[in-house]
């Protein structure tokens, strides 16, 4: 089996970049894997001490051998963490046919190589699996939990791809939009109405936000895809700590308990349903609104009319 190449962004948080490493190098098959490090640059306005946190962070990518090989990518300008995920996962993943993600705080058990690799040789030529996902969101109330299965949701923290799967990405929010025009097709994309994709998808057209992970989900869901996961996660998130770019502090508990070995079989490509059900309560219940406001947009979502509602609070306003 050829290994999957594992690419790495960082940027100036030192603590979780050398977690994650650290991590990464206790892995059986670190040594005999090849590690691109994307180290992304300054931004204009940078502070002396925001220059030495960036630093110290290229000062520690060096100081081991943390993979079999180490290919080290530093930017010299800030390219912010969505441009340089998309431009770093299609250089690889186009160079070596397939690739495993993490970012510096993702930090992984002692056996998530193995557990991507397995899952990307296995999955290799199976058209409608578009990603491996190392990570699962807490659920609860399912009695028996198979080792993987596959759900139509995305998990971006610790995950895999293929060159045939990753041709699908699309970065057009236009496109995405009119991929999803339907209140039913909305409901779907919202994970039954409790998530907010649709909405980051508006934010993205609006520039409020510019973020990678939802437009990857609606280009691989718009074509049939399913994602793979394990029945407990094999990373952990240390970045909840107001640190990070996306990262803030967060009530929601999304780390749960770690798995640190799988052994994966072959099964049928079809989305589990009970789990599938299980995880739409827990989203129902971590994601309840907490004022009127957000308890009108919920409704919205629900019923597919969020993006018609917004566009007419914005005619009123005019």
């Amino acid at each position: 089996m050829t290994l999957a190449p594992i690419i790495l962004f960082v940027y100036n948080r030192s603590w979780h970049t050398e977690q994650t490493l650290r991590a990464l190098m206790a892995n059986e098959l670190a040594a005999k894997s090849e590690l691109y490090i994307y180290a992304d640059g300054p931004k204009p306005n940078a502070t002396e001490e925001q220059l030495q946190k960036i630093h110290e962070v290229r000062q520690l990518i060096r100081q081991e051998q943390w993979c079999g090989k180490v290919h080290i990518v530093e930017s010299e300008k800030n390219k912010g963490l969505a441009d340089s995920i998309i431009g770093g996962v299609t250089e690889i993943v186009n160079k070596h046919g397939k690739i495993i993600v993490l970012e510096d705080d993702i930090v992984p058990t002692a056996g998530f190589l193995r557990y991507m690799n397995d899952a990307l040789a296995i999955y290799e030529k199976d058209e409608q699996v578009m990603q491996v996902s190392g990570y699962i969101y807490p659920y609860a109330n399912v009695p028996k939990i198979p080792t993987t299965y596959f759900l139509r949701i995305m998990a971006c923290w610790g995950w895999g791809t293929w060159k045939r799967a990753w041709k699908h990405y699309e970065h057009d929010v236009d496109i995405h939009l009119s991929h999803f025009n339907t209140p039913q097709l909305q409901k779907k994309f919202d994970v039954e109405g409790h998530m907010k994709n649709y909405c980051q998808l508006v934010y993205n057209k609006e520039g409020v936000y510019y973020t990678w992970a939802v437009r990857w989900y609606a280009s691989w869901l718009y074509h049939g895809g399913f994602s793979l996961f394990p029945s407990q996660s094999l990373v952990y998130n240390v970045g909840f700590d107001d640190s990070g770019e996306h990262s803030v502090s967060s009530r929601l508990t999304y780390n749960q308990p770690l798995l640190e070995d799988l052994l994966l079989q072959r099964i049928a490509i079809k989305e589990n349903n009970s789990i599938r059900y299980a995880i739409d309560r827990a989203f129902k219940k971590m994601y309840r609104p907490k004022n009127f406001h957000q308890y009108v947009g919920r409704i919205a979502m629900k019923l597919g009319i969020y993006d018609f509602l917004r566009n007419t609070w914005d005619w009123v306003k005019k």
